[in-house]
């Protein structure tokens, strides 16, 4: 009795905080207190992620002898892959996989509704799976549970469409602020990765939440970087060669990560059995962190041990290469093409993380080999000019690699900068990042988490037109007022059904309803007046092809290309089976387009 006294205490303290902010208060004032509240909630999500994710780690592998290895890494992934396939099999009883591909995906469908359960649902499955092993990152996850903490309080103040779509975006931005320390940086991740259009009063309710958000793990962490990290050499216009040729192999890099992980992904979905999906992920995943101790969890460890020059058999713990410093390059090569199956075995054996921490991970890697290579192969010394520091290098190549795998150059960029604190480092940075995204654009124009949403025609993109074509509902646009006849209807029946239409063209169905052709007014229109006549012809005689038909599943990107394509007025509408459904019209579309538009540039 105690408990539902205390929690009815709760929910009328929050009705009454709803009402009292609802009350006299427009609704820019709304959205600037709800993007408080959400800052607020993002950050301690953050906290209490990371410290969960950290928390199981320590408890499992801390007493791990370093210089052996240890067949607990076969067992500890399983252990959490399964552990999370129970929990959101029998808790949560939903999908909560791929967080910033949910979100494009809510966002696409014109709604921006995610399900409240992500508020917690992401945040236990990811520190479960990352906590056993789980080669993914916690940044996913907790993007898309501040995308939920948005979502929500928009829904409880019954914001409109455009509104909780911002919303959505600030939770992002607050997620990413406040897990990484990096302000900037959420902020700049949802204007290349999530959103498509903001005008100048739309960044404020952004700024606050990222700002609210990383207060608070300031409040918990301190306000250090999350990455130690010293310069070692400074900037020169000597090292512009080699930092434009680590933009070009981090972009072709990034490609092979996401090429490699997409067909990786491909295997697990024809896998229709979900016990069969665990044993594959597992054993893939258990084998990789035997032999590859550093692809366990998240490898944030590894990147600051790459930055800060460390002792190559620290970086070899509990590997077979241990104590033999000599091959730690050809170790992180093969860390650097196993750690997109392990990813995606992660995620596709029942787990749940994202690509952001893996990205950085390769990134940090890439760089660090590449400088080691361009030194040796040139013969370069720290005293010459155009040799290049790994450590920062490792910076450079962790940019270079989110910008291509994410296209997102800016995020990339600023990400790095405020991650180590390396602010003088900001023009290599940039060649690093934009050569990159350029190199990767060539063969892949979508990033890795927009690619499934862009092949069923479901991505906003940063085009307007297109993403108000998106936005649209094509069920919402089919007109079903059109008279429909069969080819063997007599032309005096015709007629009559002619005198009770006010279209003027008339779909031709069998009787079952599939479609056979249409016959427009105009064909007929010789004939209504010869009375004489109707005796002799049938509906078929006068019926047509159409132009085209729409598909039900059809985008309305394609919707539209078939009009301009035919130039047709109006087509109709049939499903898989050719059943007729109705008809879209050329002005219904474009006044619908239209109409979405003003909504959509309102503020």
């Amino acid at each position: 009795m105690n408990f539902i006294g205390i929690r009815r205490k709760e929910i009328g303290v929050l009705n009454n905080t709803t009402e009292w902010i609802k009350g006299g208060h427009s609704e820019h004032q709304i959205v600037l207190m709800i993007s408080l509240m959400v800052g607020v909630c993002t950050g301690l999500t953050a906290f209490v992620l990371k410290s969960i994710i950290g928390e199981i780690e320590h408890l499992l592998t801390s007493n791990f002898d370093a210089e052996k290895t240890n067949l607990l890494y076969l067992l500890f992934p399983a252990v959490g892959i399964l552990l999370s396939m129970l929990f959101v099999k029998y808790i949560v009883r939903g999908d909560i996989s791929h967080g910033v591909t949910k979100i494009l995906y809510a966002m696409s469908r014109g709604r921006s509704r995610i399900k409240s359960h992500n508020r917690w649902s992401s945040i236990i499955a990811s520190a479960i799976t990352i906590g056993f092993g789980g080669s993914v990152g916690a940044e996913a996850p907790i993007v898309l549970t501040g995308a939920a903490w948005g979502s929500d309080f928009g829904k409880r103040f019954h914001l409109p469409p455009k509104t909780l779509m911002l919303l959505v975006g600030c939770g992002a931005a607050g997620a990413v602020s406040g897990v990484f320390k990096a302000p900037i940086a959420g902020l700049v991740f949802v204007l290349e990765v999530l959103m498509l259009d903001l005008s100048f009063s739309s960044l404020l309710p952004l700024l606050i939440t990222s700002i609210t958000s990383v207060c608070v793990s300031y409040a918990f962490y301190g306000t250090a970087p999350q990455f130690d990290f010293s310069l070692s050499k400074a900037f020169t216009i000597d090292i512009i060669p080699g930092c434009i040729l680590l933009g070009v192999v981090c972009g072709l890099v990034s490609l092979y990560f996401t090429r490699a992980m997409n067909w990786f992904e491909g295997i697990f979905g024809k896998i229709k059995k979900k016990r069969y999906k665990f044993i594959l992920g597992a054993v893939v995943l258990g084998i990789l962190i035997y032999f590859f101790p550093v692809m366990y969890g998240e490898g944030y460890i590894v990147i600051n041990q790459l930055i800060n020059n460390v002792p190559a058999k620290d970086i070899m713990h509990n590997a077979l290469f241990y104590g033999n410093d000599s091959n730690l390059l050809i170790y992180l090569g093969l860390v650097l093409i196993f750690k997109v199956f392990a990813t995606t075995a992660t995620n596709g054996g029942g787990g749940c993380g994202g690509t952001f921490a893996p990205s950085l991970f390769l990134g940090c890697i890439a760089g660090f080999i590449f400088a080691h290579l361009w030194d040796d192969i040139f013969g370069l010394s720290m005293g010459t000019s155009f040799y290049v520091s790994p450590k920062n290098c490792g910076l450079y190549g962790m940019a270079g690699l989110m910008s291509g795998v994410m296209h997102a150059p800016l995020t990339g960029i600023f990400l790095i900068a405020e991650l180590t604190g390396g602010y003088d480092l900001f023009v290599p940075l940039m060649i690093v990042s934009v050569i990159s995204y350029l190199t990767i654009h060539t063969f892949e124009p979508h990033s890795i988490y927009a690619m499934r949403l862009a092949r069923r025609g479901q991505l906003i993109t940063h085009d307007k037109d297109n993403a108000i074509l998106t936005l649209l509902n094509l069920e919402s646009l089919i007109e079903t007022d059109f008279k429909t006849v069969t080819a063997d209807m007599q032309f005096s029946k015709f007629v009559v059904k002619i005198s009770k239409s006010h279209r003027n063209i008339f779909p031709v169905v069998d009787k079952s309803g599939r479609l056979q052709g249409v016959v427009s007014l105009d064909s007929v229109r010789l004939y209504i007046f010869r009375p004489e006549l109707y005796k002799q012809y049938t509906v078929g005689m006068f019926m047509k092809e159409p132009p085209a038909t729409l598909d039900i599943n059809d985008s309305l990107k394609v919707v539209a290309q078939k009009f301009e394509d035919t130039g047709a007025w109006n087509l109709p509408v049939v499903d898989a089976d050719n059943n007729y459904l109705g008809f879209i019209s050329r002005s219904g579309l474009f006044n619908s387009y239209r109409e979405t538009l003003i909504k959509f540039s309102q503020e």
